[in-house]
């Protein structure tokens, strides 16, 4: 997909992009599905443990209707948009909105640090949680975690032990398996993955452990 000067496009039809790709989703609840990756660059959040820092900035200015080609052309039907933070650039809903139109499955992966109430209500929105142990905790906006969608993924990154502690406590506070499904991953070289598992099980947690499979397959490459 060629970039575009950022003049050389109307401001409400450009959105400034990492990267495009096909993949397997190696998340969530449709891990493992052929998935067209839409990164947007840029976030105003800095997790210590975050994987995709490579698109805090630089990125290249594509006109929405490219964007949705593009999309296209890759094949899968299921599109994931993430970043960064999406959420960042208001013209994503535009996006959302035209691939959905298309027939696209479509989700949103969003750190819950922003208003996500203005998503289309067709695309799945997958709200990351912030841990204490993201370094992050204040940014967590509240109101999305009261005005869920059943369609809603919450997810948790557990860092330790008084992670796992904390997010227990948050969703009993917001009633959150009670309402949506609720993912606890543990941090990539931070925490046991058994560990964590050990944790859900000898408390019984209605929660969904889930792992990277992205990261099984392709390690830290990027792109895939």
């Amino acid at each position: 997909m060629a970039a575009s000067p950022r003049d050389a496009i109307p401001a409400a039809d450009r959105l400034r992009l990492t990267e495009i790709f096909a993949s397997l989703q190696g998340e969530a609840d449709t891990v493992g599905w052929p998935t067209v990756f839409v990164r947007l660059t840029g976030c105003p959040l800095r997790c210590h443990y975050c994987d995709t820092t490579y698109s805090f900035y630089g990125g290249e200015w594509h006109a929405i209707d490219a964007v949705v080609a593009s999309v296209r052309a890759l094949g899968p039907q299921r599109v994931c948009v993430t970043g960064g933070e999406p959420l960042a650039q208001p013209n994503v809903h535009r996006l959302m909105r035209r691939l959905c139109d298309e027939g696209f499955t479509v989700s949103l992966e969003t750190s819950g640090s922003l208003n996500a109430s203005d998503v289309d209500p067709r695309v799945v929105r997958v709200l990351d949680v912030k841990t204490p142990g993201s370094g992050e905790v204040d940014r967590n906006l509240l109101e999305n975690f009261r005005n869920l969608r059943p369609s809603d993924l919450v997810k948790f990154v557990i860092t330790s032990r008084a992670d796992y502690e904390w997010s227990g406590r948050f969703c009993a506070d917001f009633r959150l398996p009670e309402q949506v499904q609720v993912l606890y991953s543990p941090a990539h070289g931070e925490i046991e993955p058994r560990q964590l598992a050990e944790w859900i099980l000898e408390d019984r947690l209605n929660v969904r452990f889930q792992m990277q499979l992205h990261k099984f397959l392709w390690g830290e490459e990027k792109g895939r």
